[in-house]
C-alpha cells in the first residue's frame, strides 16, 4: 500500500477506534458522574441507554445513507456531530443534558461506522489489501473497548468531565487528517428523483428505536415487564410495516433479497452474540471488582489490559491464518477463545489474585483477534459494491443490539443484590452466548462462501 493508502486506512481505523473507546471510558467514570452531578440510578442507566437508541435505532438508515448520499460526506458530517455532543457531554450541568449528548452522539455513530467501513472496502481492492485494512480496522475497533477502560480510569481519576473532552481532542485531529485524504472511490447509489423511500426510512428507524428500548428495558427484569412486552410488540408491528413498504417501493431503502444470502444472517448472529457474551462480561467483571472488591477505576481498567494484544495480533497474525484456513474457521477459532474465556472465570473467588484472572483476559484479547477482522470481512462478502454501507449498518446494528443484550440480561441477574453469587449467576449467560456464537459458526464450516484468499503481510 503507498503513503495515501496507510494514511486513509490509520484515518478509518482512528474512527472506529475513537467509538470504542468512547463507550469503554464512559462506563468506567459512571459511579464518579453520578456522585458530582447527584443522578439517580435511572438516570445514570439512562446515559448509557440512551447512546444505545441513537446508535441502534439509527444504523440501518446510517449504513443506506452512506450507500445513498456519499460515503465520505457522511463519514465527515458525522464525525464533526460526534465532536461537538462529546464535547457538549463533558459541560453537563444536570441529566438531561447528558441524556441529550449521548443520544446524539449515538446517532452520530450510526451515521459514521458503516460510513467508514464502507469507504475501506471502496478504497481497498478486494483480495490481499483489503483484508489486510480490514485487520488493522478491526484490531483496533477492539482495541478501542480494551483500552478504553484504562484511558476511562486515567481519566476519571483526574475529573469524569476528561471522559468527554478527550475524544472531542481525538476526533479534531481525525477530521483534519479526513478532509485531504477521504474521497469516494464508487460513486452513491442515489435513487432516482423524488423517489427517496422516505416512508421506509421512517418505519425502519422506529422499529430500530423501539426494539432498541425494548432490549434497553430487560435490565429491569419481571418490573414493568407488560410494558416491556408492549414496546417488543409496536417494534415488530413497525418493523413488519418496513418489510410491506419495502416490497412495494419502487427505489426500496434496504433491498430485502439481502437478508436472504444464509451468509449474512450468519455472519450476524454469530456477532450479536459475540458481542453479547463480551459485554455482559465485561459489565459484570467490573462490578465484582468495584462494586464487590473495592478496586479503582484504573485498577479495574488495568486488569483487562491484557485484552488490547488483539490491536497486535489481528492485523498481523490473522491474515496469515485466514490465509491458510479460510475466513470461518479463524473466526471459529476466535468464538472457542472465547467459550474457554468465559468458562475459566465461572469459579471466580471473592480473593481472586490477578493472575486467576489473567488466562481469561488473555483469551479474550486471542478471542477477538480471531474473530472480529473475520467477521468484518465476511459481512460484505458477496455483497455488491454500492450495497457495502447497508451491509456495515446491518454488521453494527448486530454489534450494537449484542452489546445491549449483554448488558442487560446480567443486570437483570444481579440487580436486585450484589453477592458473590449472583456475579456467578451473571457470569453463565456470557458463556452461553459464546458457545451459542460457536453453534451458529459452525454451520458455515461446511460453506464455500467465506473461501481463503492470499494475503500479504
Amino acid at each position: 500500500m503507498n503513503a495515501r493508502a496507510w494514511g486513509v486506512l490509520l484515518v478509518l481505523s482512528g474512527a472506529i477506534f475513537l467509538e470504542g473507546i468512547d463507550v469503554a471510558m464512559l462506563n468506567v467514570a459512571l459511579p464518579a458522574i453520578r456522585h458530582d452531578l447527584g443522578l439517580s440510578t435511572g438516570v445514570l442507566s439512562g446515559v448509557v441507554s440512551a447512546y444505545v437508541l441513537g446508535y441502534g435505532g439509527f444504523m440501518l438508515l446510517g449504513g443506506r445513507a452512506a450507500d445513498l448520499l456519499g460515503k465520505r460526506r457522511m463519514f465527515l458530517l458525522w464525525l464533526t456531530v460526534f465532536l461537538v455532543f462529546s464535547g457538549l457531554g463533558g459541560f453537563a450541568t444536570e441529566g438531561w443534558m447528558l441524556l441529550t449528548a449521548r443520544f446524539a452522539t449515538g446517532v452520530a455513530a450510526a451515521f459514521m461506522a458503516p460510513a467508514g467501513l464502507a469507504l475501506i472496502t471502496g478504497t481497498f481492492p478486494e483480495g490481499p489489501q483489503r483484508n489486510r485494512a480490514l485487520g488493522v480496522y478491526a484490531g483496533t475497533a477492539a482495541g478501542g473497548f480494551s483500552l478504553g477502560l484504562v484511558a476511562g480510569g486515567v481519566l476519571a481519576s483526574a475529573g469524569w468531565r476528561w471522559v468527554f473532552f478527550a475524544p472531542v481532542i481525538l476526533a479534531a485531529i481525525i477530521l483534519a487528517a479526513a478532509v485531504p485524504l477521504l474521497r469516494d472511490e464508487t460513486p452513491p447509489a442515489r435513487p432516482a428523483r423524488g423517489s427517496f423511500d422516505l416512508a421506509g426510512a421512517v418505519t425502519v428507524t422506529a422499529a430500530m428505536l423501539l426494539l432498541a428500548y425494548g432490549v434497553v428495558r430487560l435490565e429491569h427484569g419481571g418490573d414493568g415487564l407488560g410494558t416491556t412486552l408492549l414496546v417488543f410488540a409496536a417494534g415488530a408491528a413497525a418493523l413488519i410495516a418496513f418489510v410491506g413498504i419495502e416490497r412495494r417501493s419502487a427505489a426500496p431503502l434496504v433491498r430485502l433479497g439481502i437478508l436472504r444470502s444464509p451468509v449474512l444472517v450468519r455472519v450476524n448472529a454469530a456477532a450479536l452474540l459475540f458481542m453479547a457474551a463480551f459485554a455482559g462480561f465485561q459489565f459484570i467483571v467490573t462490578l465484582y471488582l468495584q462494586e464487590l472488591r473495592g478496586w479503582s477505576p484504573l485498577q479495574t481498567g488495568l486488569v483487562m489490559l491484557i485484552a488490547g494484544i488483539d490491536m497486535v495480533l489481528a492485523p498481523t497474525l490473522t491474515p496469515r491464518l485466514v490465509n491458510r484456513f479460510g475466513t470461518v474457521r479463524v473466526l471459529f477459532a476466535g468464538i472457542l477463545s472465547a467459550v474457554l474465556a468465559y468458562a475459566l472465570f465461572l469459579p471466580v473467588a471473592e480473593d481472586w489474585t490477578y493472575a486467576a484472572m489473567l488466562p481469561s483476559m488473555a483469551l479474550i484479547g486471542l478471542a477477538f483477534s480471531l474473530a472480529y477482522g473475520p467477521l468484518t470481512t465476511a459481512a460484505t462478502d458477496g455483497v455488491a459494491e454500492h450495497e457495502h454501507g447497508l451491509a456495515g449498518g446491518l454488521l453494527y446494528t448486530s454489534i450494537q443490539f449484542g452489546t445491549a443484550l449483554g448488558v442487560s440480561a446480567v443486570t437483570a441477574l444481579s440487580a436486585s443484590q450484589l453477592t458473590l453469587e449472583t456475579i456467578r449467576a451473571a457470569l453463565v449467560l456470557p458463556a452461553v452466548a459464546a458457545v451459542l456464537a460457536a453453534i451458529v459458526t459452525a454451520f458455515g464450516l461446511r460453506s464455500r462462501a467465506a473461501a481463503t484468499v492470499p494475503v500479504t503481510v
